[in-house]
């Protein structure tokens, strides 16, 4: 029993993950920029990534380390590679 609430909460949990739109270089890649104007499509999503973050960093209370850790994963993540 305590195993099915587990999978539910979990399950609950990362539903926002799914939710989530394609990085900053995968959002280039499909308006097939190039050059100067893909990195100056990927600096502003950045920025804009990196303001949403500290938001979901404020909204979960972090501080300190924590909330550099959590930004920086973040931004990371919503730029991709």
């Amino acid at each position: 029993m305590k195993m099915l609430i587990f999978a539910v909460l979990a399950l609950g949990l990362s539903a926002p993950a799914f939710a989530q739109s394609p990085s900053c270089n995968v959002q280039a890649t499909e308006k097939k920029l190039a050059g100067a104007a893909k990195t100056s499509f990927v600096t502003k999503c950045e920025k804009d990534a990196g303001a949403a973050c500290d938001k979901q960093a404020a909204d979960k209370k972090l501080a300190g380390a924590a909330k550099t850790s959590f930004t920086t994963k973040c931004v990371k993540d919503a730029v991709g590679t």
